[in-house]
């Protein structure tokens, strides 16, 4: 009788050791990914707002001191695309701010020398951007 239920003990501490380390190898498992997510998406939005300061720069070296080089819109489409892509990474309301902001750029960046309208809108939703861009990394585990 003593030897079953030594038997017992060691069975149930046989299994219970092996559902304890399958438990933590597969909390592991998840802590990394999420991890790995939460990197992924910080770089993705470190890239993306040091390219909307960029391409704020432009826009304020195009409307305010006309400068035809800093001030390329070229190099604006590059930027806003850039933003577009990088978006997607963040999350989905960073990629629809993100998309407002390509189409006020689409809309506005012809007149943005001429227009206070114009690049005030491009400014809007760059911080639009921006601030959406915040909240995601506020709310990162």
């Amino acid at each position: 009788m003593e030897l079953g239920r030594k038997l017992k003990v060691y069975y149930f501490t046989a299994v219970f050791s092996v559902m304890f380390s399958l438990l933590g190898f597969s909390y592991n498992a998840w802590r990394l990914e999420a991890t790995e997510d939460n990197s992924n998406i910080r770089m993705a939005a470190f890239s993306v707002l040091n390219t909307l300061s960029e391409l704020e720069q432009l826009v304020y070296a195009a409307h305010y001191d006309h400068d035809e080089v800093e001030g390329n819109p070229r190099k604006g489409w590059i930027k806003v695309g850039l933003i577009s892509d990088l978006s997607s990474l963040i999350g989905p309301k960073v990629a629809e701010k993100a998309e407002g902001l390509r189409l006020s750029w689409g809309e506005n960046w012809e007149l943005l020398g001429q227009d206070n309208d114009s690049s005030d809108q491009i400014v809007a939703e760059i911080d639009e951007v921006r601030l959406q861009i915040k909240m995601v990394i506020k709310d990162l585990k």
